[in-house]
């Protein structure tokens, strides 16, 4: 940055020059910024040829015409000339005006007021050599820019003013192509019709229509020959986050605190800015701002919250701050979460069933979190309060008594500290009774399944290391029976490999195997027990709530073998009892699965085969009725299926082949 800064001092330095230089970088990136407090105090500060340099400032933002630039000039230059203006600003230590003052002062001098009956001292009025003008906000303006551009020339070419212009030239290239896009199609397309050319087809009517509007309406060029003839030098913008950082946070030094807070996870929020993938510091200062509310509120009146909460609030508010406020996505990406647990839930049925519909969330936690273990990911009151600009205090009061509960260290199970903090964060003093605490809930079964396993590689590593008591051998036989206790009562888990990659110990032992292999065994014990409890609670609305049964059957039952976990005989009532038009419903939605799943659903054939058999056994010697003749289809459709398995999955001609020799 002083490389930058020395570079425009130069142009400053130069006796002679009949060119203006542009200062280019993107929105929000700290442009205006960097003027007020790099290059305009050292402008001011420099003294040559006997005269300090005075700048005069105007952002062209919404300006509609000419006139309104040629008066903010000139309010900017009363103060040069009004003694008792500049004594007051003097005294007040008041660099600039208020754009609210100068609207009275422009008012005053409407009117016919005064400024204390002081004369204009031409003489001074006159001078340009020790005046450097600074025009902000180019792509902004509601004018021509090719006007303005002109119009400033003739400060620069004429009286040899030294100017400096900041813009965004990527919005500004955006704006000149779109203006007025309507209306030049109109006159584009007019004018191919007098030319005879929109019905000839040797190129697309877009590509021509396309080409008319930048032969006629070519404002790029003109943009690019009056900057070549006013812009000596354009300087590229790029800030060195380090820097920018520290003079953000500066705003936070009456809260103590707050800026401690922040000073110590400065590596976060550059972090977290970087993977926003834009250069916004504007945003930036608001989701610090934001975060500053927050910060408050939460010590106000949760004090004690666990610090690695606090980093993941800080994440989470700039990360969300980023995504809503720089159009990255549609506020509602968000709405419909409710809470931290749902959150969880979409990333687990977004990686492990692949559901596309949920792909943005797991690119953002991927994005944001990546390398960042954290319990508590989502908090709903942060992501209401950006998205309305609503400080909910009830959503707040419950995501924090959630936290409390299930996260927060004065709250937080040993095993649960374990897991979701550092384990070098835990003191000397408090380490034997975190282990032994562990050890207790491992005994009696109260962890589940797969928090048994991640904290085994923790025990394993502190057993290698010498910090417990309890060998490898003693250790696997309390992990392995505490597993089986622990199966009697856990859920079955979905997603493993997630759950184990957020094992924070880099030598994960081989001894893990056997806990590993005991884990995947009760995991499908437990997966079958929650298909088995499925299968019951959807197939008892056969027959006389059929509309649930297809709406869950449906929804729930299309990819997995439910048809396993059910009672043949019992099935087979269930359908008997049903309407014939359920009948054929029931053997349509069976074909339509085993085409579309058919590998998924393959352990569940032993069951559909031994239901053809009971259909069978039951037709035989049965008289013709329309039920009987539905059932005999349905038996036909199994068949169909079973066949299909033959077909599928049989092995091939050379495979048996090899299997012989």
């Amino acid at each position: 940055m002083e490389d930058l800064v020395e570079s425009i001092l130069d142009y400053i330095r130069s006796d002679y020059t009949d060119y203006a230089v542009m200062l280019n970088g993107e929105w929000g990136s700290g442009k205006t910024y960097f003027w007020n407090n790099k290059i305009k105090k050292k402008i001011e500060s420099m003294q040559l040829n006997g005269k300090r340099y005075t700048t005069i400032y105007m952002s062209l933002y919404g300006i509609s015409n000419l006139e309104e630039i040629s008066k903010k000039i000139f309010i900017e230059t009363t103060q040069l000339m009004d003694k008792n203006l500049r004594k007051f600003m003097n005294a007040n230590d008041q660099r600039t005006i208020p754009e609210y003052a100068k609207t009275g002062i422009d008012m005053a001098n409407f009117f016919g007021v005064t400024q204390n009956g002081d004369k204009v001292d031409y003489a001074e009025f006159f001078s340009t050599e020790d005046k450097v003008l600074c025009f902000d906000d180019l792509e902004r303006a509601n004018v021509d820019v090719i006007d303005i551009l002109g119009y400033i020339n003739n400060f620069v070419e004429h009286d040899h003013i030294k100017t400096i212009i900041i813009c965004n030239e990527k919005e500004l290239a955006t704006k000149l192509k779109s203006s007025n896009l309507e209306m030049k199609t109109f006159i584009a397309t007019y004018l191919l019709d007098k030319q005879n050319e929109l019905n000839k087809t040797d190129k697309p009517i877009v590509e021509k229509i396309q080409n008319k509007i930048e032969h006629v309406f070519d404002k790029a060029n003109d943009y690019e020959r009056i900057k070549e003839k006013l812009i000596g030098e354009t300087f590229e913008y790029a800030p060195k986050f380090d820097y920018i950082i520290n003079g953000i946070l500066m705003r936070y030094e009456d809260n103590p605190d707050l800026i401690r807070f922040l000073r110590e996870n400065t590596g976060y929020i550059i972090s977290t800015f970087n993977k926003s993938g834009t250069k916004n510091l504007r945003i930036l200062k608001h989701a610090l701002n934001d975060f500053k509310k927050i910060y408050e509120m939460v010590n106000k009146s949760y004090p004690n919250t666990n610090y690695r909460v606090m980093q993941t609030m800080l994440i989470f508010t700039i990360a969300v701050s980023f995504e809503i406020k720089a159009g990255k996505i549609t506020k509602d990406k968000f709405i419909h979460i409710k809470d931290n647990e749902e959150y969880k839930a979409i990333l687990v049925s977004s990686r492990i069933l692949m559901d596309n519909r949920q792909f943005y969330i797991k690119e953002f936690d991927n994005n944001y979190y990546y390398n960042f273990k954290s319990e508590y990911r989502f908090f709903k009151f942060i992501e209401y309060y950006i998205r309305t600009r609503i400080f909910d205090m009830k959503l707040f009061k419950e995501n924090m008594e959630t936290i409390r509960n299930t996260v927060d260290t004065e709250n937080l199970p040993s095993y649960k500290r374990l897991l979701t903090e550092e384990y070098w964060k835990i003191s000397d003093d408090q380490f034997d009774r975190v282990i032994n605490e562990i050890i207790e809930d491992i005994k009696e079964g109260k962890i589940v399944l797969i928090d048994i396993v991640k904290l085994f590689a923790y025990f394993s590593y502190f057993s290698r290391k010498g910090l417990i008591k309890y060998d490898l051998r003693t250790l696997k036989s309390v992990f392995l029976n505490g597993m089986n206790i622990a199966s009697l009562s856990s859920q079955y888990c979905y997603n493993v490999e997630e759950e184990l990659g957020k094992i924070a110990i880099e030598e994960v032992a081989e001894d893990m195997e056997d806990i590993l292999k005991h884990f995947h065994t009760l995991n499908d014990q437990l997966l079958d027990k929650m298909y088995k409890e499925k299968a019951e609670d959807i197939m008892k609305y056969i027959p006389m709530k059929m509309e649930q049964f297809y709406e869950r059957f449906d929804k729930e039952c299309m990819e997995i073998p439910i048809f396993k976990y059910y009672d043949t005989f019992q099935l087979f009532q269930r359908i008997s009892c049903a309407s014939n038009e359920d009948i054929v419903l029931i053997k349509e939605k069976l074909l339509d699965r085993a085409e579309r799943y058919t590998k998924k659903i393959e352990p569940e054939m032993k069951n559909i085969k031994q239901l053809k058999q009971v259909i069978d056994d039951y037709l035989k010697g049965k008289e013709p009725t329309i039920k009987i003749v539905m059932l005999k289809e349905f038996s036909k459709s199994l068949e169909y299926i079973l066949d299909k398995y033959k077909i599928s999955f049989m092995p091939k001609k050379e495979d048996k082949i090899e299997e012989t020799k």
